[in-house]
C-alpha cells in the first residue's frame, strides 16, 4: 500500500514551472531519497506534499485520501511531518520545551501522553543530555537533531527530511545516519532530500531524481546513480 501518491502534480510561479507533471508513489515503510541540482524543485515538492503550497494541477493522496486542497495543519494532524533545511527552533526555549510546543500543536492527544512521547524522542535523537538547555546554545549537529526531533514530536507516519546532513562533518553525518536508521526501523516512512549522497544512499531503498521540476528517474540507488543522464546532471559531484 502506498502511503503517498502524486499524480501529474504541477506548480508554477508566473511563467516558471517549478514542479512539472510529477508522478510517483511511496510504499508505506519505505525510505525514498530525492536528489537534483539546486533549483530542481525539490523544496517546492516538499511544500506541495505538506500543504505549504497548493498544486496548480494534479492530485496528492495520503493513505488513500485526496489531500490536494487540505491545509498544512490538517496534513500534519493526519501524519505528515517535516524538518527544514535551516533549523528553526525557538531559541529562547529549552530543547524539551521545543518538543512540547511541536507535540501540543501537531498531534491530537492529552498533555501527559505528549510529555512522555517527547521524553522518548529525546532519547531516540540523543538529545536527553541537553533537554533543559536553551536551543540557542546548541551545536550544529544538536540543532539538526532538534529539527528532526520537533518533526517527530508531531507523531508522523511520513517524515520529510530536507538536507538534514548539510554542513556536518563526516563523523557527525555517521552519528545522524544512525539516528535516521533507527527512526526508519520503527516503521516511519521517510522522504529525504539530500546532497550528501553517501549519507542518503546508506539509508534509502529508492532514489528519485528531479531536474527543472521533472522526474528524470526513480529506482534503486545503484541503478539511478549509474545512469549517464543522472551523472551529467551531477557533473562535478562524486557519485
Amino acid at each position: 500500500m502506498s502511503i503517498l501518491e502524486l499524480k501529474n502534480v504541477s506548480k508554477a510561479f508566473g511563467q516558471l514551472k517549478v514542479t512539472d507533471d510529477v508522478s510517483f508513489a511511496v510504499p508505506e515503510g519505505q525510505a525514498l531519497g530525492i536528489i537534483g541540482p539546486n533549483g530542481a524543485g525539490k523544496s517546492t515538492l516538499f511544500n506541495l506534499i505538506t500543504g505549504n503550497l497548493t498544486a496548480d494541477t494534479g492530485t496528492i493522496a495520503f493513505e488513500g485520501t485526496d489531500v490536494t486542497k487540505v491545509p498544512a495543519m490538517q496534513r500534519c494532524f493526519a501524519g505528515v511531518g517535516r524538518s527544514f533545511q535551516i533549523p528553526q527552533p525557538f531559541d529562547n526555549l529549552t530543547v524539551f520545551e521545543n518538543l512540547l510546543v511541536a507535540a501540543m500543536h501537531g498531534r491530537n492527544t492529552n498533555q501527559a501522553a505528549v510529555e512522555q512521547a517527547c521524553a522518548d524522542i529525546l532519547l531516540q535523537t540523543e538529545l536527553m543530555p541537553v533537554a533543559n538547555a536553551p536551543a540557542s546554545g546548541l551545536s550544529l549537529l544538536q540543532r539538526k537533531r532538534l529539527e528532526m526531533a520537533r518533526a517527530l514530536a508531531t507523531d508522523p507516519k511520513l517524515l520529510l527530511l530536507d538536507e538534514i546532513a548539510g554542513g556536518l562533518t563526516d563523523a557527525e553525518c555517521v552519528a545522524l545516519i544512525d539516528t535516521i536508521k533507527s527512526i526508519h526501523a520503527r516503521g516511519v516512512t521517510i522522504i529525504w532530500i539530500e546532497h550528501v549522497l553517501h549519507a542518503l544512499t546508506s539509508v534509502v531503498e529508492r532514489l528519485l531524481v528531479l531536474d527543472f521540476g521533472k522526474v528524470i528517474g526513480i529506482g534503486a540507488p545503484d541503478e539511478i546513480l549509474n545512469r549517464q543522464d543522472v551523472r551529467e546532471i551531477y557533473l562535478g559531484i562524486d557519485v
